[in-house]
């Protein structure tokens, strides 16, 4: 389980847009929100970063 969903939809953003602005396709953005992909690191602080927010609050599960 991951946040990348709620975060994103408190941007407003897209999984499109959050994709373009990562570097990926639109289906690994979605993909990855259904615990269907592993990102890679790079992936992961792209999307931190993007998102506004940390590896921890993003990936991790209490």
């Amino acid at each position: 389980m991951n946040h990348v969903k709620e975060y994103r939809q408190q941007r407003g953003l897209s999984q499109l847009k959050l994709a373009q602005a990562v570097g990926v396709a639109r289906q690994t953005i979605n993909l990855i929100e259904n615990d269907k992909y592993n990102p890679s690191l790079k992936l992961c602080l792209g999307l931190a970063k993007t998102l506004g927010t940390d590896l921890n609050s993003l990936f991790w599960e209490e």
